[in-house]
Formats: structure tokens, C-alpha cells, sequence
């Protein structure tokens, strides 16, 4: 099967050609750094990073654009609201705008590195790119597509009745569309026309204001994206992705400014679901909401990054109580037979283990060619796992090998490898803790040859409550962390 994605544009599965053959251009919108991340930012994160890992795999190199909104009008208000403010963990008083920025960004990058998500090639901040907006902003208005507002605030809009295919991403009449809420509709030529550039308005500090030929002002929202993709990507691209939230107004509105400038733009639209509470839009007045922080001081970061990941991307992802501890026995199903199987084919050695393409089993490459299907492919590894229990179980360790080898091909590719916990101390008190933990199985080993039963309970027992698991094989018994 040749590989194949949902273009939200077209509303159909489309076969996927990059535009330069063995490459592959991506961009996926990245967050406004206003705040702590959320899980929808997590989510969508994970979703284009498996992206990328199944392109590489491929065999295609890619290059990957996640952008910084570093400048915007939510982080202008959070500032303001800092100024004589109390300290907390999300406030520090008196903090500048661009400080604020700089310490969400910051908190971002650390979610990004704890959940595996790879580092894109490139990161721009907005603020870096203000002579590509202006620039962009140029070509609008000689292309007859943008004006400066009538009212000599110092605000540029994109006139959308002068682009004949706005609304074309998200299948809208524009007449049915509401008022563009970035900006009141004083010196628009239509409610609906958004801003491409503000003009610095009083009590705004000096330092969010560039100089431009329409007067001091910041970028509007939707210009900031499309200048940075086409200098890092150019004008034409193969995918564009990020939050099915973000398709209107965002999306579109860049489709709508770069097309009507002249550039190609993205080949590909792909949107990935929300994160739901038990079948209820997440919502902070609700009290309905559950943060990244909350997730992984419940559950390892391996875990965390399986559940967000494991359905479909253009699905929604409902979280339940109950859904970590679930992802958890999945994980450590996988993490058990990794540990039992490497136990019998390498026994205390280490090996130098590289992704295989001849290792990966037909159907989870076949999942993952057709739209990025993960649940597809997750069913293909537990059932490798199954059999290679089995395998483990007959003693037959040429199986054992090859099960082996798959399942950690796949959980490379899903990047579950990234995120395996960390053993805690050095390599000499891991190997203190196995010569104790070694010793208390050779004491249950002895009890239950004597059929001493409450005695191997105790024991086993015991190791449990320090949150070591003990599993009985037909080998003997083998230990392992227990996945939290």
C-alpha cells in the first residue's frame, strides 16, 4: 500500500506525493506561548511527531517547522494582568511580556522532551520574522487583497470578498461567516476582513510595536504563520498540520493570505482531534480539565505519551479516570515481554538494537500507510507481543528473537523508546538492587520448594509494596519496575 492521508481541504484520503521526491516538508502550528501547555497542545504534538517518525522510517528525509507565537494579544494581557500582582505558579508580578513568553516557551519544550517529541528541524518565534510580514503585507496590498484600515489607526486588513475561494478549507459561505473577532470592525471594508497588521494602541507597551510603512504596530495572528512557513519551507509545501481547532479562522485565513499572494501554499491539510472528559469539551469554568502536569504526576511519561497517542489522530481522545491505569497495563504487557524476551535471547548482555524495516510486521506498516492508523497499528504490536509470550513459553527462541525485534521496531517508530523511564541512580545501584532483590527470590524459590506458601506470598508481597513485580516463568522468576 503507498502511502496515504486525510487533506482536510478535499474531505478525502488522498495517495501522498511529496513534492520533491525523497523529501518531505512539514509544518504544524505550534502554541502561543500565553500559558503552561495544555493536553490538546500535547496531543497535537504527539500526533505530528509519530508524522514524522513513519515518514522517516519511509525512508523520506523531513523537514519539520513547529512555530513560537511569541507575540500576541493574549500574552499582552497576561502581562498586564502580572503588573501588582500577587506571585503564584503561573504569575510572576510584574513581568514583561516578552519574559512571560520566554517562560511558557521554556515549559512547552520541557512537555516536548518528557513525551519523546522530537525536536523540529526548526522553531521559529514570530518575533524574529517582522521584515517577512511586512513584506508579505506588501505584495497583498499591490495584489489588491489588503488595505489599510479607513479609520488611520495604523491596522492593515486582508479584504476576504477580494479572494474568491475564502471559505474553501472549511467549506463556508462567507456570508454566513461571523465578524473576524481580532480586531472591531471600525475601518473595515467588511466585519469579516481580519488583521494582518495592528497598529500600537495607547497604554500597550512600546516594546510589542515595530516600525512599519503603515505606522508602529505587531503582527496580526494568522500573517505570523504564513511568513515563517514559506521562509523555512518556501512557497509550496507538502503538509501543513496541527489542532482541528484551528482550522477556522486560522487556517483558513492563511490559505486565504498566501494563495492570494501567489504562493502555492500547503498540499496537504491535516487536522488532528480534541481531547475530550468522559464525552464533555474540556473547560476550565467546568472544572472538567486534566493538564500534562496532572497526567504525569499520575503515570510515567511512557505512559502518558501511549495514551495520548493511541488513537486514531483525526479521532477524538476522551479521558476517563480510569484511562491511564488502562494505558499502563498495555505499557507494561509491552515492557514485560521486551524484558522476559531479552532475558532469554541475550541473557544479562546488552546489544545494540537499530530500527529494522525487515523486522516490521506487514500489518503495522499497512496501518500506518493508510492514514496514519495507530490503533490499527497498536492491535498489530500487542499481537506480536502474544505471540512472542508464546513463543517464550515453548522455548523456542529463534521466535522469541524475531518477536523481539518487531515489537521494538514498532515501539521505536511510535516513539514509546524516547520515553522508556529511566532508571533512577548509576548502573552500580541498579546492579545493588538486583543482587537484593535476587537474593529475596532465591529465599521465595526456597519457600516454595518447601511449600511454605504464606511465606513466598510474603515475600513477593513485600517486593510489590516497594514497587518491584515479580513474574514466574517457566526460566524462574524475573523482577521489573512497576510502570506507575
Amino acid at each position: 500500500m503507498s502511502l496515504r492521508f486525510y487533506d482536510t481541504a478535499s474531505a478525502q484520503v488522498r495517495d501522498f506525493v511529496p513534492l520533491k521526491e525523497g523529501e518531505v516538508s512539514l509544518y504544524y502550528c505550534g502554541a502561543t506561548v500565553q500559558g503552561r501547555p495544555h493536553v490538546g497542545h500535547i496531543r497535537s504534538a504527539i500526533a505530528f511527531d509519530q508524522l514524522t517518525r513513519w515518514l522517516q522510517f519511509r525512508g523520506y528525509r523531513v523537514t519539520t517547522v513547529r512555530n513560537v507565537t511569541d507575540i500576541d494579544d493574549k500574552i499582552l494581557a497576561k502581562s498586564a494582568e502580572s503588573m501588582g500582582a500577587e506571585p503564584s505558579a503561573d504569575v510572576v508580578p510584574n513581568e514583561p511580556w516578552w519574559a512571560l513568553a520566554y517562560r511558557f516557551e521554556q515549559e512547552f519544550a520541557k512537555a516536548y522532551d518528557t513525551l519523546g517529541v522530537q525536536r523540529p528541524t526548526y522553531e521559529p518565534r514570530a518575533t524574529g520574522h517582522i521584515p517577512e510580514m511586512h513584506a508579505l503585507i506588501g505584495r497583498l496590498i499591490e495584489a489588491g487583497h489588503a488595505y489599510p484600515a479607513l479609520d488611520d489607526s495604523g491596522d492593515v486588513y486582508f479584504d476576504v470578498r477580494s479572494w474568491n475561494k475564502y471559505g474553501s478549507l472549511t467549506r463556508q459561505n462567507i456570508d454566513d461567516m461571523q465578524a473576524a473577532p481580532d480586531a472591531g470592525p471600525r475601518g473595515k471594508r467588511d466585519p469579516r476582513d481580519f488583521a494582518l497588521w495592528k497598529g500600537s494602541k495607547e497604554g500597550e507597551p512600546q516594546t510589542a510595536a515595530w516600525d512599519s510603512p503603515w505606522g508602529k504596530g505587531r503582527p496580526g495572528w494568522h500573517l505570523e504563520c504564513s511568513a515563517m512557513v514559506t521562509k523555512y519551507l518556501g512557497p509550496q509545501f507538502d503538509i501543513h498540520g496541527g489542532g482541528l481547532d484551528l482550522r477556522f479562522p486560522h487556517h483558513e485565513n492563511e490559505m486565504a493570505q498566501s494563495q492570494a499572494a501567489g504562493d502555492g501554499f500547503a498540499n496537504f491539510w491535516m487536522h488532528n482531534g480534541m481531547v475530550t472528559f468522559e464525552g464533555e469539551k474540556m473547560s476550565k469554568s467546568i472544572g472538567n480539565t486534566v493538564s500534562p502536569a496532572d497526567m504525569l504526576a499520575e503515570a510515567t511519561p511512557r505512559v502518558v505519551r501511549y495514551y495520548l497517542g493511541q488513537a486514531h489522530y483525526r479521532s477524538v481522545l476522551d479521558y476517563r479516570p480510569t484511562s491511564l491505569q488502562e494505558a499502563a497495563a498495555a505499557v507494561e504487557r509491552i515492557d514485560g515481554f521486551i524484558a522476559k524476551a531479552h532475558a532469554k535471547v541475550y541473557g544479562a548482555g546488552t546489544y545494540a538494537f537499530v530500527l529494522n524495516t525487515d523486522a516490521m510486521p506487514a500489518a503495522f506498516a499497512e496501518a500506518m500507510d493508510d492514514d496514519l492508523n495507530v490503533p490499527q497499528a497498536l492491535a498489530a504490536l500487542h499481537d506480536t507481543v502474544r505471540a512472542g509470550n508464546t513463543a517464550l513459553a515453548e522455548g523456542n527462541t529463534d521466535a522469541v528473537r524475531e518477536a523481539l525485534h518487531a515489537v521494538l521496531t514498532m515501539t521505536g517508530v511510535l516513539g514509546l523508546d524516547d520515553v522508556r523511564q529511566p532508571q533512577t541512580g548509576t548502573g552500580a545501584e541498579h546492579r545493588a538492587l538486583d543482587a537484593l532483590v535476587q537474593s529475596q527470590l532465591e529465599e521465595r524459590r526456597a519457600a516454595r520448594a518447601a511449600k511454605d506458601w504464606a511465606r513466598a506470598d510474603a515475600i513477593r508481597d513485600s517486593l510489590a509494596a516497594a514497587g518491584i513485580t515479580v513474574e514466574d516463568t517457566a526460566d524462574g522468576a524475573s523482577w521489573s519496575m512497576a510502570q506507575g
